[in-house]
């Protein structure tokens, strides 16, 4: 334990710390609108075509933080016009930017004289790398997206639900929906040096998944996600540096999204318990109840105070009990 606090109090090892937190929480929040708009796989295409820019800001020996943010963008943008015009679908256009901007990032790389040791610390992440510039360019460009997402949050929902509704309603709906992309390119350059371009999408994706195996409302789910993406970065890098005084090599990027992995595994269990219980107890919307079906006995007795939801019902009180509704009448129930 000395060991740990003592590698926490490295300076490196402090900017990977303020690193994973601002990380872990601007992706899972841009994430949870991608999940509602079913684009879950979008944080990938733009991650590889982010990978483009990378390679442009090794060759130029320009930021690759900044030459990436501009690539993504661009990409994340013609997308979203390839998407909305119907060209073609969704899918297609996500393929694209998978081949096309990984393809060009090591293509570019390789004529620049770049080693691939300098790339893969953006494919995979490098926590531990981080200067005093690059945490301050990613704490910005998290507070810039954390800002948006929360302080339009109605606008930016009402365009995930239902767009037609949303246009109705009077907003702009493309300007919604560019700005989202636009939000989520920015997001993948915000992680790429946390959990590297070939995992962001799951930062974004996975703590959204399991705040919704618990929660019953978009604020909840955008609040929780946002809890279990810092859970999962700032734990997998404490989880790396405890297994680095044991010498074993464990990577952060890796080590966070097997984290986040592992909370969606426990909360799915708990998630399908919760809807179960909610469905045991909900009861029928007036006037869809089936018929009556008498029943001579019943093995609880149902009254106030007995634990059970109940009901009114026309002269009488249904009790929930078992995903059905009983109600006694002189020497027998009705189950409905």
């Amino acid at each position: 334990m000395n060991d740990l606090a003592d590698l926490f109090a490295l300076p490196f090892m402090q900017r990977a710390l303020i690193a994973a937190f601002v990380t872990g929480l601007a992706a899972p929040a841009i994430g949870t609108y991608l999940v509602q708009r079913r684009l879950a796989l979008m944080g990938d295409g733009i991650g590889h075509v982010a990978v483009t820019g990378v390679a442009i800001g090794l060759v130029t020996s320009t930021s690759p933080t900044w030459t990436a943010v501009v690539v993504a963008v661009a990409g994340a943008v013609l997308i979203e016009i390839v998407r909305e015009r119907g060209h073609t679908n969704g899918d297609v256009a996500l393929a694209l930017l998978f081949y096309g901007g990984l393809a060009g990032g090591i293509f570019i790389s390789g004529i620049g004289g770049q080693s691939t040791g300098a790339l893969q610390r953006y494919l995979f992440g490098s926590l531990t790398t981080l200067s005093i510039d690059d945490v301050l360019v990613t704490m910005v460009l998290a507070a810039a997206v954390v800002a948006l997402c929360l302080g339009l949050a109605p606008q930016l929902f009402a365009v995930a639900q239902d767009q037609e509704f949303a246009r109705v309603a009077g907003l702009r709906v493309r300007f919604y929906n560019v700005l989202v992309a636009v939000l989520a390119a920015v997001s993948v350059t915000v992680a790429m040096r946390t959990v590297g371009l070939l995992l962001v999408s799951a930062l974004m994706v996975v703590p959204v998944a399991t705040a919704q195996q618990v929660t019953r409302s978009f604020r909840t789910t955008i609040a929780a996600a946002m809890v279990l993406g810092t859970l999962a970065s700032v734990g997998g890098l404490a989880f790396a540096a405890a297994a680095s005084t044991y010498d074993v090599d464990a990577t952060p990027g890796p080590t966070i999204v097997l984290l986040a992995l592992a909370g969606y595994v426990v909360a799915w269990p708990v998630g399908m318990w919760l809807r179960r219980r909610a469905r045991l107890r909900a009861p029928f919307p007036s006037g869809s109840a089936p018929e009556h079906e008498p029943t001579g006995e019943h093995p609880h007795q149902h009254g106030p105070g007995c634990g059970h939801l109940a009901v009114p019902h026309d002269d009488h009180v249904d009790y929930v009990h078992d995903g059905h509704r009983h109600a006694e009448h002189g020497a027998h129930y009705d189950e409905h």
